[in-house]
């Protein structure tokens, strides 16, 4: 079933990247060409000078992707290392791939048995395609915060209250997928949710205490109850035993002196 969701993924996000971004050959049309023609001459005549302004680098953790006249000029990112553009026609966009961590604010969630909580947790994703998250989405880091907040509602929205308190793993994996899922198109990867706290109404945790208070008294009398059978048991044993070895001395005296 993960392997058919990954295929599906990857599937959706080749689609979506032939979409948008179209054969390069001819893309440009004449006047394209003809401008990328004019700034390679520029370049080269003022290659002294201009040969600071071809040569870019980007970190190992990075990869630029480059815009040639507005358009994606390959399908994969440059990078890591040193790289040749046209200082005239094209632009680049550097895209971190390291893993970023942020918190989800605390969210006032109503539960399947309409019990009002506060949930926050922590997300950890990075971008998987640098192409697919600058020309899919505006902002992916804002996109895919926002989109956190509106996953953990949805997904407690259908949980009662003993499921929230006690199956987080299970609701995190849950939100993890349906992140993964959303968040696919914009090149981002959901590595891990986590379920930071559950606070319950003030009224709800003293009726909590009090149902375990009385939970606690309940099985402490039935253990004093038990207690106090097995004492009653072995004084009503050992005054037994002591009746029986009175009577059997008194008879062993009666026939010692017959």
């Amino acid at each position: 079933m993960e392997m058919e969701n990954h295929m599906g993924s990857q599937r959706r996000r080749q689609e979506n990247e032939e979409a948008l971004i179209s054969e390069r050959t001819g893309s440009l049309g004449c006047i394209g060409w003809l401008i990328v023609i004019l700034s390679g001459l520029f370049v080269f005549l003022l290659f002294p000078v201009t040969i600071w302004f071809c040569f870019k680098t980007v970190q190992e953790y990075e990869r630029a992707v480059i815009f040639r006249l507005g358009r994606i000029t390959d399908r994969k990112p440059k990078g890591p290392g040193i790289f040749f553009i046209l200082p005239c026609t094209d632009s680049l966009v550097k895209v971190d791939l390291r893993t970023v961590s942020f918190d989800i604010p605390p969210q006032e969630i109503l539960t399947k048995d309409s019990v009002t909580v506060s949930v926050d947790g922590v997300v950890y994703f990075r971008v998987s395609d640098p192409i697919a998250s600058v020309a899919n989405v505006t902002n992916a880091d804002f996109s895919t915060r926002l989109l956190a907040q509106t996953t953990l509602r949805n997904v407690l929205g259908t949980k009662n209250l003993a499921e929230v308190l006690s199956d987080r793993e299970g609701i995190a994996h849950s939100m993890q997928s349906n992140l993964d899922e959303a968040t696919d198109n914009w090149g981002i990867k959901v590595e891990r949710v986590e379920i930071k706290d559950v606070k319950l109404p003030f009224q709800l945790q003293r009726a909590m205490a009090a149902e375990a208070e009385a939970a606690r008294e309940a099985r402490a009398k039935v253990c004093l109850m038990q207690h106090t059978n097995v004492l009653t048991y072995s004084q009503s044993l050992q005054t037994a035993i002591f009746t029986d070895f009175m009577a059997s001395s008194l008879l062993t005296g009666d026939c010692s002196r017959r």
